[in-house]
């Protein structure tokens, strides 16, 4: 018996059962559908949290004080004093591994003008720090080596601090703001980029010379950290080593002693991130595809069902001639068939899920083509596996028992 013949008595088979086949597929097409939908919810939740960590500088490389014992009792790293400026100057001057490299001092206080006010921070840097963080420049100017040389009192503003001091919509630039006390004169406003994927406010920032909130606002003489950016994402590594081989010996550290530094970049933080979306993303498939399996044992109990039922045609279609293979061939296609055009039914499904998901709850959606590939591929062999005994069954049926059969 040929291949064609065998394919249309599956199919004549599965049209005289039309709801009882549908409802064997109903378990495919629930399990390739969310399969689909899980992995695209996962696959667009990691690929916007690496968007968002790009915006921040995937090569940015953070450095702060370290903590350090003294008399057996370990001090907070915000109380040590181990960077210094001319640490960041021997940086600026060595590195090879380095695009920018900016300090960094912070103050936290009340921010006013006129009758608005707002809590916020200031934060000094270097000139470099707006390429280093990705920020750009909306309206007015950056400050110059000159205003850092100077001390000047001048800043550039997100658009948080504008809504908040400025809400009747007036010009900032050239505007006075007072921060504890100073005045500090607004040149600049910086282009939007609102919540980072930590749901920090990325807009709610002061930017001033490093020189000006060190003398101006905090009296120090000490940096909080630095801040650069490596010449790209791979050399992050290389450029890491060499700022510890740089600060050990600005330190004066012995080969055994610890670090008094912290060196983090936004590439341990995106390795992170995406381990963890990965795991859940593994966890949402993983789930979703439970609904296969147990859409292949329905496959298998009516097969067996199916198989029962016409164990009298079986019969007289193997005295007519026909072998235990093309007994098992038809009803391993009819298998195949159901679970096919299940998996086709559940792609179709899976991707307007997707996109209803993408539309109405606003969520990332992110289809890959071999999530689409794979769920169809286990569907199929989800077919085969649990359509095979029950063919193998009717297969191995005697002919003349099963015409006797009632």
């Amino acid at each position: 018996m040929n291949i064609t013949n065998l394919f249309k008595i599956a199919m004549r088979a599965l049209a005289n059962n039309k709801l009882r086949a549908f409802l064997t597929m109903l378990g495919i097409i629930i399990g390739v559908a969310s399969v689909i939908t899980m992995l695209a919810i996962g696959q667009g939740s990691k690929k916007s949290i690496q968007a968002q960590i790009s915006e921040m500088g995937s090569n940015v490389i953070m450095i702060h004080p370290g903590g350090d014992k003294r008399g057996g009792v370990r001090r907070d790293a915000s109380e040590m004093q181990t960077l210094k400026l001319e640490n960041y100057e021997t940086l600026r001057n060595e590195t090879k591994f380095l695009a920018g490299i900016s300090p960094n001092v912070s103050s936290s206080g009340q921010l006013i003008c006129g009758n608005n006010n707002y809590p916020s921070s200031v934060n000094g840097v270097g000139l470099d720090y707006l390429d280093i963080r990705q920020l750009k420049i909306e309206d007015g100017t950056m400050f110059t080596e000159a205003d850092i040389q100077s001390s000047a009192k001048v800043c550039i503003i997100g658009k948080t601090i504008i809504d908040n001091l400025f809400p009747d919509g007036n010009d900032p630039i050239g505007e006075v703001i007072r921060f504890n006390k100073i005045p500090f004169k607004v040149i600049g406003v910086l282009q939007s980029k609102g919540y980072n994927a930590m749901g920090q406010d990325q807009d709610d920032i002061v930017l001033a010379p490093y020189t000006t909130v060190m003398k101006r606002l905090l009296a120090v003489t000490y940096l909080q950290g630095i801040f650069a950016s490596a010449l790209s994402e791979d050399m992050t590594d290389y450029a890491t080593d060499e700022i510890t081989t740089i600060l050990r010996r600005e330190h004066k550290l012995k080969e055994d002693d610890e670090d008094d530094f912290n060196i983090r970049s936004q590439q341990e933080l995106s390795s992170m991130l995406s381990t963890t979306t990965n795991l859940m993303t593994t966890l949402l498939a993983c789930i979703a595809g439970i609904s296969l399996i147990v859409g292949g044992i329905g496959i298998m109990n009516i097969m067996y069902v199916s198989v029962t039922e016409r164990t009298r045609e079986i019969g007289l279609r193997m005295s007519v001639g026909a072998r235990g293979i093309d007994i098992l061939s038809q009803f391993l296609i009819e298998a195949i068939l159901i679970s096919i055009t299940g998996g086709i039914i559940g792609v179709i499904l899976g991707c307007g899920a997707s996109w209803v998901v993408k539309n109405i709850a606003h969520w990332p959606i992110y289809i890959q083509s071999w999530s689409v590939f794979l769920s169809f591929a286990v569907c199929t062999l989800t077919g085969v596996f649990f359509g095979w005994y029950p063919a193998k069954k009717a297969a191995d049926l005697d002919p003349i028992e099963a015409i006797r059969y009632e």
